[in-house]
């Protein structure tokens, strides 16, 4: 499949209906996702089981599943689950979505974890901190977005992995919650690769 009928296919998920500030429920742009996805596609990251920490509605662990990978998607908010849940029957993808805290949540046999975590904006530093601490936990490679400028933390904080790639990326920030002063705000963020084998 080509990364741009992915895009077409992902622009179909479904995002958030009321999405929660504390959570931090922003959707995963479709382009980003497929991105992300292709990315991992090519290195045959994706031959395994894929495992999206915090999946939200879905968008990577779905595209995931569509690129022919065994998906497993955890997600704490039970309403995000029941349109993840939709948005794979719709779009005709397997996925195990399971719900359940990141931290508490044991996963084995997963080869490959895709993730867009919480930054913490909303709750102070230190909201990807359980993601990132589960997924070297878990995942052989990790591909994960991040605030632009965290390399030198997330180098630190997942040793013995290794970061193998850091790609900045524009993320267009749609207007979600009531404090939100333009329609789309394009930040920059970061998506690592990270090796823990």
């Amino acid at each position: 499949m080509k990364k741009r009928k992915l895009d077409m296919i992902l622009e179909r998920v479904e995002g958030f209906s009321a999405p929660d500030p504390r959570l931090e429920q922003y959707s995963t742009p479709a382009p980003i996702a497929s991105e992300i996805l292709y990315s991992a596609l090519m290195r045959g990251d994706l031959e395994g089981t894929v495992c999206d920490l915090g999946c939200g509605t879905g968008i990577l662990a779905i595209g995931a599943a569509i690129l022919g990978s065994r998906s497993v998607g955890v997600e704490l908010d039970p309403t995000a689950l029941k349109i993840a849940n939709e948005n794979a029957r719709r779009l005709g993808a397997t996925v195990g979505f399971v719900r359940g805290d990141v931290e508490s949540i044991a996963l084995k046999g997963v080869s490959t974890v895709v993730m867009n975590p919480p930054f913490g904006a909303q709750r102070g530093s230190g909201g990807d901190r359980a993601f990132l601490r589960k997924a070297t936990e878990i995942g052989e490679v990790i591909y994960s977005i991040h605030n632009a400028g965290s390399e030198g933390f997330i180098r630190r904080f997942v040793e013995p992995c290794k970061i193998e790639e850091v790609q900045r990326i524009a993320f267009p920030l749609k207007r979600s919650f009531k404090f939100h002063s333009k329609d789309v705000e394009i930040i920059e963020v970061e998506l690592y690769r990270i090796f823990c084998r």
